[in-house]
């Protein structure tokens, strides 16, 4: 038998190469034929965690907006007390200030027009003021108390009787 004869090694190396580029083509397709067809960018799990996000959120709203309009609340009443407190304290300067005869005296003398034994009081009528122009109710505690009522008396009546 006669020896076979060897290719030139240019031939066997490119015939290797050309193998190899064929079976790593082979490869590189059967790699890509394998994978899963890409998706679009929300993938399920993505989408659950936006679900999950969402309720959340609209789970939470409620109660926290109660809690915003409770503390707005709870300022109010803070401020409320704080007024209120400053009237008690301006109610009591007040009892304590009536707790003397001198003062109550007075008061009397100024809007009831009580006078004392032996003096003799004056009303002076369309007295002139300085002021233009007063609020009813500030006029009416100008007046004497008798006036007022009998102011009150007159609208009444004309009030049954149109």
């Amino acid at each position: 038998m006669a020896p076979k004869r060897e290719p030139s090694s240019t031939t066997t190396r490119l015939k290797a190469l050309g193998e190899q580029a064929a079976a790593h083509l082979y490869r590189a397709e059967n790699r890509r034929l394998r994978r899963t067809p890409r998706r679009g960018r929300l993938t399920g799990r993505a989408a659950l965690l936006a679900l999950v996000l969402c309720s959340l959120i609209v789970a939470l709203a409620y109660p926290i907006r109660q809690y915003v309009s409770q503390r707005a609340e709870i300022a109010e009443l803070r401020e409320e007390a704080g007024t209120t407190s400053e009237r008690v304290e301006e109610l009591r300067e007040l009892k304590a200030r009536l707790q003397d005869p001198a003062y109550v005296e007075q008061l009397a003398r100024e809007h009831l027009h009580y006078v004392r034994p032996g003096e003799r009081g004056y009303v002076v009528e369309g007295e002139s003021r300085p002021e233009t122009h007063r609020p009813s109710d500030d006029a009416a505690a100008d007046r004497p108390w008798y006036r007022n009522f009998l102011d009150g008396v007159d609208r009444a009546d004309r009030a049954e009787h149109p």
